[in-house]
């Protein structure tokens, strides 16, 4: 296994830690009325997207794209995604 699908894997499991423990402490009912995403899931978001768009930048050589990578961390995962798949769709010069 690559050591990015390592680092994908990690970040799952890492998200996934607050939604099970709510989960197992009190049943799904009570989980999904108390969980709400907090900063570390917008973090693990954030760390996940930027992975994905330096992997692919890296094989698309589109390296403008790389600009929302400081969007995703300043202004969050909301407004980077939309930006990095805008500027990935572009046509590569």
């Amino acid at each position: 296994m690559s050591a990015l699908r390592l680092l994908y894997l990690a970040l799952a499991l890492a998200g996934a830690v607050a939604p099970l423990s709510q989960l197992l402490a009190g049943g799904l009912p009570a989980a999904l009325a108390r969980f709400t995403p907090g900063p570390s899931d917008m973090l693990i978001t954030a760390i996940a997207l930027a992975l994905w768009a330096i992997a692919e930048t890296w094989v698309r050589r589109n390296w403008l794209a790389l600009i929302a990578l400081p969007v995703t961390f300043l202004l969050g995962p909301g407004c980077g995604l939309p930006l990095y798949l805008f500027l990935r769709t572009a046509p590569v010069r």
